[in-house]
């Protein structure tokens, strides 16, 4: 089979002003060259048929999710049924390092592939640069005087780039008035991106912008954004990067995409203004959330259906063969692996159950899969009283999921069922997540964590974002599978005013990753002006 970069060269794309008129002719686009543009329409209410797609715990390479939601637009088109799919952007740090791009794979697609996954519109370049003006002037004021008079060890607004880089993880800032630790997180993680992502519309952000916290002053209190009086600057730089983007799949159905937060770090979903875009648009919206429903698909529900009161018809968590044996740690051959594996689908089954909306199970399908293989994984669902439904979009696009796409129009919208209500405490709510979605016995907090949560008491009423190894439903990267019984460490807490939710760091994690040792920017390469080797 021919190479994801090969089979997106091969396609003969059609011009965006012709994919946006298969939408609606209600739309105002403006060209990024002939297949990209940003897009925008009158807003109405349309009661869409939200359809959620996540996955099990993914190997280090993902479980398909995007192909799989990509998939299964094409097969509701093909069954004539209007749809719309919103995908976040991807970041350039796993476009680099070992995940590679975020544009699907095989014959489910969006495309043009390499430029969506490298500058696409320049989204992230503006999130990046008004993320970094905030910096830069927080330092401004530090070096001229300090009229806000800020505690330079109390500084939490952070610097950006969008690449992995481990050196930026902790630095030191020398100026001949000051000395001050700071650090990098990466942009898809980043406060601004958080924000922007959240942001109904131009003034939405402004207000959002303005609400940012930047630090503290020496007499203990919160500074904001506002006081820098740069948000004018900040929406000059963001102005066109808040209009969603319009691209196409390879069977030349529209994309809407939008957006970048990474899932492990951030929400991992695309921005609120692309969903409500899309629902306004289209009577089916499918969406995709990253990483597990541990992550993104959790947070999908928790942070943007509670404060949007959006419905959703059901959930689609996709699996593997192979993501399955990775959870089999321990046993030696491959059947053993598999058996022993399925029990991080039962955990996930059970975090489902627990939200109250459809779900169903979806198996990415590999051409190595044995008829062995699947046979063992239909017959346990089977015994939890549940089905399969296989897809096979990689080989096939959108006639890969006629099965799956006939399967998500049985199910009405409904509102999920939340872990803890808004009321509670911080704690409450870090210790409802922990113990009901990860499967905790105890909740340990770091004296920094302590502090923080302290700290933040006024901002109590936001939801939390928890920031997690994606490999597991643990806190630790290695315990795979279903654990239970566990300690959980809540190591730090950031109050994203902007975004409106409180970020809970837990373990290890870090907010700027690092490049394996032979990272994916080894491979890259552009022969006769054509990118060759991105994935």
């Amino acid at each position: 089979m021919p190479k994801d970069y090969e089979i997106a060269h091969q396609n003969k794309l059609e011009p965006i002003t012709e994919i946006a008129h298969k939408i609606s002719s209600d739309i105002e686009v403006e060209s990024y060259g002939k297949y990209k543009a940003k897009i925008s329409a009158p807003q109405k209410t349309n009661d869409s048929h939200v359809i959620l797609v996540t996955s099990i715990n993914p190997t280090p390479y993902g479980e398909g999710k995007t192909t799989v939601a990509i998939g299964l637009h094409d097969a509701l088109r093909k069954l004539s049924i209007p749809s719309l799919l919103t995908l976040r952007e991807p970041s350039l740090g796993p476009v680099f390092g070992i995940k590679g791009g975020a544009t699907g794979g095989g014959y489910a697609q969006v495309v043009p592939m390499e430029e969506i996954n490298l500058h696409f519109t320049g989204d992230f370049h503006a999130i990046t640069t008004a993320n970094n003006l905030i910096a830069s002037m927080i330092d401004n004021v530090l070096f001229h005087g300090n009229e806000l008079d800020l505690d330079p060890d109390k500084i939490y607004f952070t610097r950006t780039m969008d690449l992995n880089d481990r050196s930026l993880r902790n630095i030191e800032i020398k100026t001949s008035k000051y000395t001050r630790e700071e650090k990098f997180t990466i942009t898809a993680a980043s406060e601004l991106m958080n924000t922007f992502c959240m942001a109904q519309d131009l003034e939405d952000l402004r207000e959002r912008l303005d609400k940012i916290i930047i630090g503290k002053n020496r007499k203990g209190q919160f500074v904001y954004v506002k006081e820098l009086n740069i948000t004018g600057s900040l929406l000059a730089l963001l102005k066109e990067a808040i209009k969603p983007n319009l691209v196409q799949t390879l069977e030349h159905n529209p994309v809407i995409i939008h957006g970048g937060p990474f899932a492990n770090l951030a929400t991992g979903c695309n921005s609120i203004r692309s969903l409500k875009l899309a629902t306004s648009l289209s009577p089916y919206v499918i969406t995709e959330a990253g990483f597990g429903f541990d992550l993104g698909g959790f947070k999908f529900i928790d942070i943007l259906t509670r404060k949007e009161k959006l419905p959703l018809s059901c959930i689609v968590l996709v699996m593997t063969i192979g993501a399955l044996k990775h959870h089999g740690v321990g046993e030696t051959t491959e059947l053993a692996k598999l058996q022993k594996g399925l029990e991080n689908l039962h955990a996930h089954i059970d975090n489902l159950k627990q939200i109250n909306v459809p779900f169903i199970l979806t198996l990415n399908k590999h051409p190595e899969d044995t008829e062995e293989e699947i046979a063992i994984l239909k017959r346990d669902v089977e015994n939890l009283g549940y089905q399969i439904i296989t897809t096979e979009v990689f080989e096939h696009g959108g006639n890969g999921a006629l099965e799956l796409a006939k399967e998500v129009t049985k199910y009405e919208p409904v509102i999920p069922t939340f872990l803890y209500e808004e009321t509670a405490s911080i704690k409450e709510k870090i210790e409802a997540v922990c113990t009901k979605l990860y499967h905790a016995k105890k909740v340990i907090y770091t004296p920094l964590a302590e502090e923080k949560i302290v700290e933040a008491q006024s901002f109590s009423k936001l939801p939390i974002c928890i920031a997690k190894t994606q490999y597991s439903i643990s806190d630790q990267k290695d315990l795979l599978g279903y654990p239970k019984d566990y300690e959980i460490t809540v190591k730090d807490i950031k109050i994203y005013n902007g975004a409106g939710y409180i970020t809970v760091l837990l373990g290890d994690i870090m907010t700027m990753p690092g490049l394996s040792k032979t990272p994916a920017a080894c491979q890259i390469d552009v022969v006769k002006e054509e990118i060759i080797n991105i994935f």
